[in-house]
């Protein structure tokens, strides 16, 4: 099974941290963001497709075309036209069912595992504030019915985390923009318009982790065994440097 990794982007809150390598290569605890995605990616994936762009050599000199027994392939992203424009440049590599997730985001092993017993799943986690994330409308039977942007209220509070898993035909419907008149494409604004023919199961996950500044690193080593990875402790300090280029 492949695993599409949305890693293009270089992550302008992580500040000086991305300066000379893009924001899933920034270390905690002596290893890549990326590295640790892949320690806790289920069995089934045996092939990963970067989708790289800034500082895309890093991840690939890192990497390699195998790693830990996975084929890894690469591609680059040279417009960032949103989630959705990033998977359409893999669709000549896909095969049947795969997953797709964000470069910089901790999902738990068990929540990736439950996703894949449906044809189409999003992973949604539940927030006290959403109205910083994009929230998924569901129905009564727990599947995807529509993606709101930045709510102005809690009525929903289930959010979309960033991980799915899909298959070939998702590329038979016309990517939608992630707001009106946007250039971003939006891939769960795409998967909600499938949610007419399809039924898109949503995913509660036990855990989630988005690493979005400074802040969010040096709290990850403690936020990290939740998700099934082991920490050696290597101190705030460690974490502080991680990203500078050795």
């Amino acid at each position: 099974m492949q695993a599409v990794i949305l890693a293009a982007g270089r992550g302008k809150r992580m500040l000086h941290l991305t300066d000379n390598i893009p924001k899933p290569m920034v270390k905690i605890d002596g290893k890549p963001i990326l590295e640790h995605k892949l320690d806790i990616l289920p069995k089934e994936v045996d092939e990963i497709i970067f989708i790289v762009g800034y500082y895309g050599e890093c991840i690939m000199n890192y990497f390699g075309c195998c790693f830990k027994g996975k084929k890894i392939k690469y591609i680059f992203q040279k417009e960032l036209n949103g989630t959705g424009g990033a998977l359409h440049l893999a669709k000549g590599m896909l095969k049947n069912k795969f997953f797709v997730m964000n470069g910089d985001d901790f999902y738990h092993k068990q929540d990736l595992k439950k996703m894949l017993k449906h044809n189409f799943s999003i992973l949604g986690f539940k927030v006290d504030n959403p109205s910083r994330f994009g929230v998924i409308k569901t129905d009564k039977k727990g599947n995807m019915i529509e993606v709101i942007e930045f709510p102005k209220d809690n009525k929903y509070k289930l959010v979309n985390t960033g991980a799915f898993v899909l298959n070939k035909k998702f590329f038979e419907y016309d990517l939608i923009p992630k707001k009106a008149g946007d250039r971003e494409l939006g891939l769960p604004q795409t998967l909600a318009q499938m949610s007419k023919d399809h039924k898109i199961k949503v995913v509660k996950a036990r855990a989630w982790y988005p690493i979005g500044n400074p802040e969010d690193l040096e709290k990850a080593e403690q936020e990290l065994p939740k998700f099934g990875i082991k920490i050696e402790k290597s101190g705030k300090k460690n974490l502080k440097v991680a990203g500078k280029k050795s």
